[in-house]
């Protein structure tokens, strides 16, 4: 053992710590960083009709990615599944910098979604390997932190680096940040690995990833690319349930499943994962219309709107921190409701804006919301965690973050219709009469009133009860 004791970043795990952080820090700045930057990127590559797909495509194939590195962290560790993740992403990195054409860019960005893909679970999964229960309380805040961070800096850098350096700086930066975060974990974690043999289960993946990428395609192009009858619509969602529905058939003969069917069998991880699918919705609808609304039904300037929506990212991590401290005491599930509660009286607060409101109420609603998110969040995966042994954790860390990423492409598909069912005049959203675009995001706001509760109903699904004394990890898990 080195360094002092406790959980710290100057304690004998922080070096580990700090590595998770840094990795995930670095997938979280990536999914904001381009909003500020496409102006740059169009006049440098050209095709504006495109770029949307930069984003899809980089949530596209890191959710998919989520649950089979789970499942490979559980066979083969976490610490070289790690760093093969934080080599993808590196290397996708370097070659969006270097990209050539829009068509490039949006394949590179599709790599790097599968490094962050397993960024992600594994990370998660690294903390609760190597942090007790209790001792997770408090590491909880520093990774919601993180994300709080990534949420005002990405925007911020990728403004910065388009108007003074180049946009493409953007990516290389990752780099040098990358290879720090891989140098920690290399020396500074140890795994105790028994190594058995394992059969793959090859064609479990394969029908998932299919299935579940087609799934979140039909979802993110619904009502966007093409209509929800369309042939291609139908062609995609059907071909989508067939291939998991396949998965499923495939999975009960496995004889080690990528995903085994118990995940959608016990209580608590049902009720942690349709909780999850829920934040991911609320998330998605907040981020995607507020600015919105802010800037052109309340007149706020880009600047003021990018604050009203941070308010639900700065809520997030205080909220989180705080969780880890009450469900030790009242348990996963009270937390969680407690959470919920929030997230209905934030839903309240933005259902009673209009547009003689002041963007204040616009922001506590979000502001609200956000602590309430980081109270559902949190119990959420850290029950199901703790429901799962050394062998199996990675599998329900995956299944948990996938079912956020799975609620997020729903949230846009279900907001979406929202919108494009209150709209009456032609154009885009961006470019509705204030009052038509008012009515059209106000049934937004009724619809995350409406997944707030729904969240309630999901959190009461996980058992109750305070969670059990765990044993600290073993300390030979760090070098």
């Amino acid at each position: 053992m080195r360094g002092e004791p406790g959980i710290g970043l100057r304690s004998d795990r922080g070096p580990v710590l700090l590595s998770v952080m840094l990795s995930t820090g670095l997938v979280a700045i990536d999914s904001t960083i381009l909003a500020t930057a496409v102006p740059s990127i169009v006049a440098d590559l050209g095709s504006f009709a495109q770029f949307p797909w930069l984003f899809s495509i980089y949530m596209l194939t890191q959710a998919v990615s989520v649950p089979l590195y789970g499942k490979l962290a559980d066979i083969f560790g976490r610490k070289p599944m790690m760093l093969v993740g934080i080599a993808i992403f590196l290397v996708a990195s370097a070659l969006c910098g270097a990209a050539w054409s829009m068509l490039s860019l949006i394949v590179f960005r599709a790599l790097q979604g599968l490094g962050a893909g397993a960024v992600l679970p594994i990370g998660q999964t690294i903390v609760a390997d190597i942090y007790s229960l209790v001792e997770r309380a408090k590491v909880i805040g520093y990774l919601a932190s993180v994300w709080a961070v990534s949420s005002v800096v990405g925007p911020a850098l990728g403004g910065i680096f388009s108007d003074y350096v180049s946009w493409r700086w953007i990516f290389f930066i990752n780099i040098p940040l990358a290879l720090l975060a891989m140098g920690m974990l290399q020396r500074g974690f140890t795994e105790r690995l028994t190594r058995t043999s394992h059969r793959i289960d090859y064609l479990g993946a394969v029908l998932l990833s299919g299935g579940g990428a087609l799934l979140i395609l039909g979802l993110l192009a619904g009502g966007v690319n093409w209509a929800w009858d369309s042939p291609a619509s139908i062609a995609v969602l059907g071909t989508a349930a067939v291939l998991l529905v396949l998965f499923g058939l495939v999975e009960r003969r496995a004889p080690e499943p990528i995903l085994p069917l118990w995940v959608f069998r016990r209580r608590v991880l049902i009720g942690s994962n349709a909780t999850s699918l829920c934040v991911g919705a609320l998330l998605i609808g907040l981020n995607s219309y507020v600015p919105l609304y802010a800037q052109n039904v309340l007149g706020t300037s880009a600047v003021v709107g990018g604050f009203a929506v941070a308010a639900l990212t700065l809520g997030w991590p205080v909220a989180a921190t705080l969780s880890g401290r009450i469900y030790l005491r009242v348990g996963f599930r009270n937390t969680a409701l407690l959470g919920a509660a929030l997230a209905i009286l934030g839903g309240i607060v933005l259902v009673t804006v209009t547009p003689a409101s002041g963007v204040w109420q616009l922001a506590s609603g979000c502001a609200v919301i956000g602590a309430g998110l980081g109270f559902m969040s949190a119990p959420a995966l850290v029950a199901a965690q703790a429901s799962a042994d050394w062998q199996t954790r990675g599998v329900v860390t995956g299944a948990t973050l996938f079912a956020r990423s799975v609620g997020s492409a729903v949230g846009i598909a279900v907001f979406g219709a929202v919108v494009n069912a209150s709209v009456t005049a032609g154009g885009s959203a961006e470019h509705l009469p204030a009052d038509v675009l008012a009515t059209a995001i106000h049934g937004v706001y009724l619809g995350v009133l409406a997944v707030a509760v729904i969240a309630a109903l999901c959190v009461l699904v996980m058992p109750g009860g305070v969670p059990a004394a765990e044993p600290a990890p073993e300390p030979s898990t760090v070098d």
